[in-house]
């Protein structure tokens, strides 16, 4: 009778493994759909991981659910190993070595090599990268070598942080079968989502991919919706039409602070916003005398504005390096001295104030273009606020046709200080309208120096030249109001620090019904 008890006891304990295991499967089934009302109308280039420019972060909203990457930011890692399961630098720091996760899929079934990195690198944008990095050779399907002509201490910055999108992948058997147009119309990943629709200036419907190498996502369907009238946004949030609102600014977020249905949080710290003086290269303006961009600079009140558009979140920063950056220099912000401004346009020689002509405030952050102009007013700076659809005016602030000074979100680039000023400070930097000679020298001269000490006194040195001068008015590091709605039992916001958006996507889940 034992034998059979000990027999009976087995089965029972094998059927409630199974049992057990069934639910544990069920549980990780993705279900349920989320939305998310976005404060953007997401172009067709964000489906793309080659179109992203460097120092562009919003692509990425996209990127952290389509696509993946061989190194990206992830919880608790600025770095982490995701499609490589690790590198090595050789002695001489002339190239590096990845070895490739084995076994993983694109979204039509395709295998994940070596030829896919080689190809997303080569499409990749961003000139320094190219002009930095020798060669990329598949040593074999799944290793990866980069070679370079001569050390550069950025390169892992540049290559595994959001500083630039190369290390994300395209896989090239579909691209070149279905060509640049036919991939932003269906684009193919190795990410957490796939693709399912999209409605151009409207909507991005996604599925979830339960082949996923890191984990299955919690929810089935993710839909972002573009709604750029924050009311609108608010409304949808409060109706349950959206599980996310994101850039409720002011009003829009204090109205939902004590709601007990809604969830009132904040993200962001990637941007800091700044004064960008483009017309300062030329004699003739005014914004060429130092004086007068201090000018500008001491009129704004940044505390007051932070506390009446992000409800106190951004924080007033006296430089374009955040100061937790690598190689950062601290530096105070501006005090509100709206006298001392005035002081400062007489000595200049315009003790009446002067024409500015232009004013642009970058898409969508117009309430607080109109803010800074009424401030810049008040000390007799006269502007005419200039507002543009968000993927115009990026246009057009790369091609450098835009005039006058405007409050941009200068510095959004990953990684360290170098790296941060890439795009903005030397005087071929995709967004610089100019530059100085002795600071490009310098700034030229660090990208190769490997002892972080010298590094570190001459990344110091550019900053400090950059406050002297007055090459930027720093307002503040960007953190912003978002709202939850009552469905969403983890929006996955900051996770990644600093990043402004719900990721990884994998991660966020809906309440259990």
């Amino acid at each position: 009778m034992r034998r059979w008890q000990k027999l009976a006891f087995a089965v029972m304990a094998w059927t409630a493994a199974i049992g057990a295991a069934a639910i544990a499967t069920a549980q990780t089934k993705p279900e349920g759909e989320m939305r998310f009302a976005l404060y953007v109308t997401v172009p067709p280039a964000w489906l793309d991981p080659g179109e992203a420019a460097p120092g562009f972060t919003s692509p990425f909203w996209v990127l952290y659910a389509l696509h993946d990457a061989l190194v990206k930011p992830m919880p608790g890692q600025p770095m982490g190993p995701s499609l490589a399961e690790s590198w090595t630098e050789s002695p001489d720091k002339l190239s590096y070595e990845f070895k490739l996760r084995q076994g993983v899929k694109f979204h039509n079934g395709d295998p994940f090599t070596a030829d896919d990195v080689v190809f997303s690198f080569a499409r990749a944008k961003g000139a320094e990268l190219h002009q930095k990095v020798k060669e990329v050779v598949a040593v074999d399907p799944y290793t990866v070598r980069f070679v370079l002509p001569e050390p550069w201490p950025d390169f892992m910055t540049f290559y595994g942080t959001l500083a630039s999108a190369a290390s994300w992948i395209t896989p090239k058997k579909y691209f070149e079968q279905v060509g640049q147009d036919g991939f932003k119309r269906k684009p193919i990943g190795l990410g957490p989502y796939k693709f399912v629709s999209t409605k151009p200036g409207i909507e991005i419907v996604m599925e979830a991919n339960e082949d996923y190498w890191r984990k299955v996502p919690s929810v089935k369907r993710l839909v972002f919706l573009s709604v750029p009238e924050g009311t609108t946004r608010l409304a949808m949030l409060k109706r349950g039409e959206v599980d996310v609102a994101y850039l409720l600014e002011g009003q829009l977020g204090e109205s939902i602070r004590n709601d007990p249905e809604l969830k009132l949080v904040f993200s962001g710290g990637v941007a800091t916003f700044v004064l960008d003086f483009f017309d300062m290269w030329d004699p003739k303006s005014p914004w060429h005398d130092q004086r007068v961009r201090k000018a500008a600079s001491l009129a704004i009140d940044r505390q007051t504005m932070s506390d009446a558009d992000n409800l106190g979140a951004s924080k007033p920063n006296g430089s374009i390096i955040r100061k937790n950056m690598e190689f950062a220099l601290p530096i105070e912000p501006d005090p509100y001295d709206p006298e001392r401004a005035k002081k400062l346009l007489a000595e200049a020689g315009y003790p009446n104030g002067f024409d500015a002509g232009d004013f642009y405030a970058v898409p969508p952050y117009f309430a607080t273009g109109e803010a800074i102009a009424g401030y810049l007013g008040a000390i007799g700076i006269k502007t005419k606020l200039r507002t543009m659809e968000r993927a115009a005016y990026f246009s057009a602030l790369e091609s450098k046709k835009l005039k006058g000074v405007c409050f941009c979100g200068a510095g959004a680039t990953y990684g360290n200080a170098s790296t941060r000023m890439s795009v903005i400070v030397p005087s071929d930097g995709i967004y610089a309208y100019g530059g100085w000679p002795d600071v490009d020298e310098l700034y030229k001269k660090q990208l190769t120096e490997n002892d972080p000490e010298k590094r570190e006194t001459m990344l110091r040195e550019i900053q400090k030249i950059l406050h002297e001068r007055t090459r930027f008015a720093p307002i503040w590091d960007y953190f912003w109001p978002s709202g939850i709605g009552p469905r969403v039992e983890d929006a996955a916001l900051m996770k990644i620090d600093p990043y402004p958006w719900s990721a990884p996507l994998e991660d966020v889940k809906l309440k259990t019904p």
